[in-house]
C-alpha cells in the first residue's frame, strides 16, 4: 500500500510513536532502540489521548508543536499527506488500542512496529494479519529477546542438527513486582496490566507468558500444537491471573513446559529457555544474555561467549562489541529496530531486505494471541487440552 505522490525518502527513516508519553516505561524503551545504531529520526507523535499529557510530552522530546498529536487517527492521516511524513510507527499504548491504530496506520501507507501483544483478541489479530499482508508494508512485533546474539547461535545450532531431534522444550520467565497489589497504589504500569478492558483476557500470560512462548518457537522452530493450562490469580482482588503453568505439545511431538508469574518473589525478570534434543541440549538465560551452554551428549559441557569467532554467523551480524563488554536489553530491542530498518530501506525502492535479514513479524503476534487465547479457555475448563488456532 504505497503512498501516492510522494519522492522515495532516504537518510533516516522518519519514525513516529503512539503512545510512550510520560509516565510510559516502554516509550523510552523504543526511543533509545530505535537511536542506537542511527537508522531512525524521532519527528512526530500522538504520545497521550490526554491533549495536555501529549502536548507536555511532545514538547519534553523535541517535537515541533505541531507533529505532537493527541489522536492516532488524525496523526496517520495527516502525517501521509506530508513530504516529510513519517515512514514507520512505533506502537507502544496499553494492549488494546493496538489493533485500531496498526490499522490506521497500515491503511495511511506507513509501516508499523508494534509492540506485544498484537491484539486483545484472535478476531483482530486474523483481521490485522489480512490487512497487513495485503499492504505489502513492514510490520514488526517486539518479541524483543529474539534479538540477542546468543539466542540467534541458538537457534542457528537447532537448525543445524547440532542436538538433534528437539525432544523437551522447558521455558520460563519469573517475575515478583505483582507479588502485593500494586495497582491499587495508582502504579501506572500495573494498573493497566491488570485490567481486563486494557489488557486482555490474558495478564501474566499475556504480558511475559508471550515472551516466553515466542523465544521457544524461535530457539526450537516448532510451534505449539495444542496446550494444557493453569492460569492462577493469587493476589486477593485482582482480576487477571498473575501466575501462569502450562503443558505444550509442540508440531514434531515435542513436549513442553512452560511457567511464567509475576508474584515470585526474588526473581527480577528471569527469562530461561532450556532445549533438550536426541543429541545435547542448550540452555540460556536473560540476565546472563551473552552466554549459552551447549550440552553436547557424552560430551564436556560448553559455555559459548557472544562474540567469539566461533559463534554462527546469525549471531555474529548483530553483534557491535567484543566479547567480555556486555549486550543487554537495549542492545537486543536495538538489534530488531535495526533488522526493521534494512527492510523498510529496501521497501523504499520496491525491494526486499537480506534474507539474513530476521525479525518478529504479523505471523509471530497472531501466534502470541492465539497462544494467550487457547491458555485461557484451557484453563477455563479446568485446564483442559486445547489446540491452538491462529488460521
Amino acid at each position: 500500500m504505497a503512498r501516492q505522490g510522494l519522492k522515495a525518502p532516504t537518510g533516516r527513516i522518519r519514525l513516529g510513536m503512539v503512545g510512550g508519553g510520560e509516565g510510559a516505561f516502554i516509550g523510552g524503551v523504543h526511543r533509545m532502540a530505535a537511536r542506537l545504531d542511527d537508522r531512525y529520526e524521532f519527528v512526530a507523535g500522538a504520545l497521550s489521548s490526554t491533549p495536555e499529557k501529549a502536548k507536555r510530552s511532545g514538547e519534553a522530546l523535541g517535537l515541533k508543536p505541531e507533529r505532537s498529536y493527541d489522536d492516532f487517527a488524525a496523526m496517520a492521516k495527516r502525517e501521509a499527506r506530508l513530504s516529510n511524513g513519517i515512514e514507520a510507527v512505533s506502537i507502544v499504548t496499553p494492549n488494546h488500542v493496538h489493533a485500531a491504530a496498526a490499522m490506521a496506520f497500515l491503511k495511511a501507507g506507513i509501516h508499523v512496529i508494534c509492540d506485544k501483544p498484537l491484539t486483545t483478541t484472535l478476531k483482530d489479530a486474523l483481521r490485522l494479519k489480512k490487512l497487513a499482508d495485503e499492504s505489502g508494508l513492514v510490520f514488526m512485533v517486539t518479541h524483543n529477546y529474539s534479538g540477542y546474539p546468543m539466542v540467534r547461535q541458538a537457534r542457528a545450532m537447532v537448525a543445524a542438527g547440532e542436538i538433534g531431534e528437539v525432544r523437551v522444550v522447558q521455558v520460563e520467565y519469573a517475575q515478583d513486582w505483582l507479588t502485593e497489589k500494586l495497582e491499587d497504589s495508582g502504579q501506572k504500569q500495573a494498573d493497566w496490566r491488570v485490567d481486563p478492558a486494557r489488557s486482555g483476557a490474558g495478564g501474566c500470560v499475556g504480558d511475559i507468558g508471550t515472551h516466553a512462548h515466542h523465544l521457544a518457537g524461535f530457539v526450537t522452530g516448532l510451534g505449539v500444537a495444542e496446550l494444557c493450562a493453569e492460569l492462577t490469580t493469587f493476589v486477593p482482588g485482582r482480576r487477571l491471573d498473575d501466575n501462569v503453568q502450562i503443558l505444550l505439545r509442540y508440531e514434531n511431538g515435542a513436549r513442553g513446559m512452560l511457567w511464567a508469574s509475576q508474584v515470585a518473589p526474588g526473581n527480577e525478570n528471569a527469562l530461561k529457555l532450556r532445549v533438550y534434543g536426541s543429541k545435547g541440549g542448550l540452555e540460556w538465560r536473560q540476565e546472563h544474555p551473552n552466554q549459552l551452554v551447549f550440552t553436547p551428549l557424552g560430551k564436556p559441557v560448553q559455555t559459548l561467549s557472544r562474540g567469539m569467532g566461533y559463534v554462527d554467523g546469525a549471531a555474529s551480524r548483530v553483534t557491535r562489541i567484543p566479547s567480555g563488554h556486555p549486550e543487554g536489553y537495549l542492545e537486543a530491542f536495538a538489534t530488531l529496530y535495526s533488522e526493521a530498518a534494512e527492510a523498510i530501506e529496501a521497501a523504499r525502492s520496491g525491494g526486499k531486505p537480506d534474507k539474513a535479514v530476521m525479525f518478529p513479524g504479523v505471523d509471530d503476534g497472531v501466534a502470541g494471541v492465539a497462544f494467550i487465547e487457547a491458555a485461557v479457555k484451557s484453563s477455563a475448563k479446568g485446564a483442559a487440552w486445547v489446540k491452538l488456532g491462529g488460521g
